[in-house]
């Protein structure tokens, strides 16, 4: 299931420039107060809390590669980039000369924003719990939940155990929003649907993910949503079915992954 809508905000930033961004394919036009030259590439640069495998970053990581390939833009990116170090991080882009900058500041609020302001002709693009911020700080994040509530559909036809189960980060609205859906929509097709909830309290940890899973199958689950990466492999070796978040992650277990949203980025 794929899903291309987008939340994205950003201040000055109209409807019609949201869609001239298009695939990412990001122009002078659509990033207002930031001027880039038409006859040199567009250097971008992407700063990553997680390892580029954990599927949220990879989504906007698989972006920026093919806006390389087809559209020549520059692009370079940093990843396991802790919360002391994210305005270093920043920084050093900002002063290489790179005119934009995504990445993910869910565990960096503070600093990236803070950080954004000393450097007024960068544009930087960050996915955030909260809204963009003047001059230059643009935000955006997956806008998934209809397809996890499709998911959700198909997992409450699919559970002969009549539970079924996720495996989360933590309690945020953004992680929240996916969750609850997943479940709405179960519970569409089977009032009787009993689920079952775990948050790792971490974006990236496969271990622990895979731990919280297999306590779920053990207790009944038969479905089971993995908003976290490392869910599958449970999922793989208790031979229950699972369903994938963000990424199309079916290669990890083509017998056990029966569906899943996508983030197109």
């Amino acid at each position: 299931m794929e899903n291309d809508h987008r939340k994205t905000q950003r201040a000055g930033l109209s409807r019609r420039n949201v869609l001239e961004l298009g695939a990412l394919g990001l122009t002078a036009a659509a990033l207002p107060g930031v001027a880039f030259a038409k006859d040199k590439k567009l250097k971008v640069a992407a700063i990553f809390a997680t390892p580029i495998e954990e599927p949220w970053d990879n989504q906007i990581h698989v972006a920026l590669q093919k806006a390389e390939k087809e559209l020549g833009i520059e692009y370079k990116w940093s990843e396991k980039v802790q919360t002391a170090d994210f305005s270093r991080v920043m920084r050093e882009y900002a002063q290489g000369g790179y005119q934009l900058v995504l990445g993910d500041a869910f565990a960096a609020e503070r600093e990236s924003r803070r950080t954004a302001k000393q450097f007024p002709k960068t544009a930087w693009l960050f996915g955030s719990g909260a809204g963009p911020a003047e001059p230059n700080f643009g935000v955006f994040d997956n806008w998934i939940h209809e397809p996890a509530y499709l998911s959700g559909l198909i997992a409450g036809k699919m559970s002969k155990s009549g539970t079924i189960g996720a495996v989360a980060a933590m309690g945020i609205p953004e992680v929240n929003r996916l969750v609850n859906a997943f479940f709405a929509g179960a519970k569409e097709v089977n009032p009787n649907i009993k689920r079952k909830v775990a948050f790792i309290g971490s974006f990236f940890d496969p271990p622990k993910s895979k731990e919280a899973a297999i306590a779920q199958i053990d207790a009944g689950v038969d479905v089971i949503y993995a908003e976290r990466f490392g869910v599958i492999e449970a999922a793989v070796e208790k031979k229950i079915y699972a369903i994938s978040n963000m990424s199309d992650q079916s290669s990890l277990g083509p017998d056990t992954v029966i569906t899943g949203p996508v983030w197109n980025m």
